[in-house]
């Protein structure tokens, strides 16, 4: 059994985390903790969760944590997680970070796009992507495992095929995002009162967002080559779930050799249990995927163009699920365990 903590256990990653870990027949509860006024029973927090869990939720305290977990889930807004990665590192503990702080790999730019300096460059080197369908073998003996950021791991899962095969023309690639409110977190701000939201739709941080980087680092990796996106994300009057629209250019090679690419998709992707390629035609909608872990995609062959739309849930594939399905990993327990 896997004693399971999670810390930012208040926030919308963290009442899911809760909510899948406690389907988990192989994880128990151990600790809770979130910045929060007083002490509370989490279930008085969360009312759904009455009769299923007594925990009381109160501000992190590192030794009881290290003391009672095995595994700890770090649910906490960026630029936090790195000042309490170090002492669970060295007390031997398994870390799943939904934050950003560990998934760029250099300072500079971690610098640049949330304007704080790294704490702890010595862990950033270990930490590994939590993107389970391209860093499974990784993700199974690490100890530190930064989870991906929403937007990224829709466009990464969208592209990972194309880019990986060199079928992309450098520089030709327009990612179109869309996402719920949630995806921003809870957070006191005029921007995301409802009347501000409800009936409008707006771009924001116009090839300025910080998964930007996060995007190109490992289309990079895949490419093996430096690749450069154009992002535009925009926000959406729902509360949960993505959907991307993607451009790009093919390469002659890609003309002339792969005529079906919904069949390269599906070969891809054939042992990844939470991907399902739509046939020829048919395009994902968020409704399709909300409440789940999957990542849908749909493929059009435009000629010179190709137009891939990928839609996930964000507080799941995008966060808590993503986490989940990197623990099960972790623990060599069958991946689709309490997100099936």
């Amino acid at each position: 059994m896997i004693n399971a903590g999670i810390v930012g256990a208040t926030g919308y990653a963290g009442e899911e985390l809760i909510d899948i870990l406690l389907r988990h027949p192989d994880v128990r509860i151990t600790s809770l903790s979130a910045k929060i006024d007083k002490p509370s029973s989490i279930s008085e927090i969360f009312p759904k969760l009455k009769g299923r869990i007594t925990l009381v939720c109160a501000q992190p305290d590192i030794k009881q944590i290290i003391g009672k977990c095995d595994l700890v889930f770090l649910a906490l807004p960026h630029t936090v997680s790195m000042e309490i990665v170090p002492a669970l590192l060295k007390a031997g503990k398994k870390v799943i970070d939904l934050s950003a702080d560990y998934r760029l790999g250099d300072t500079k730019v971690y610098t640049e796009y949330y304007k704080t300096r790294h704490k702890d460059k010595i862990n950033l080197s270990k930490a590994v992507y939590g993107l389970p369908e391209l860093y499974r073998t990784k993700i199974k003996n690490a100890q530190l495992i930064a989870n991906p950021g929403c937007y990224p791991t829709a466009a990464i899962l969208a592209l990972a095929p194309l880019v990986a095969l060199n079928l992309v023309e450098p520089g030709s690639i327009i990612i179109d995002a869309k996402s719920g409110v949630t995806g921003a977190g809870k957070k006191l701000a005029e921007n995301f009162l409802f009347s501000e939201l409800n009936e409008d739709f707006k771009a924001y941080k116009v090839n300025t967002h910080q998964h930007a980087p996060e995007i190109n680092q490992e289309l990079s990796k895949l490419a093996g080559k430096k690749l450069s996106v154009t992002f535009v994300p925009h926000l959406l009057p729902l509360n949960r779930g993505i959907l991307e629209t993607i451009y790009l250019k093919k390469r002659q090679k890609a003309k002339s050799k792969y005529q079906d690419l919904g069949n390269l998709y599906k070969k891809f992707y054939k042992k990844e249990p939470f991907i399902r390629i739509r046939g020829e035609g048919d395009f994902p909608k968020i409704k399709d995927v909300a409440g789940a872990n999957f990542c849908d995609i749909g493929i059009k062959d435009s000629g010179d163009t190709i137009i891939v739309i990928a839609v996930i849930d964000n507080l799941l594939k995008g966060a808590s699920g993503q986490a989940v399905q990197n623990m099960n990993i972790m623990y060599k327990i069958p991946e689709y365990t309490a997100l099936l």
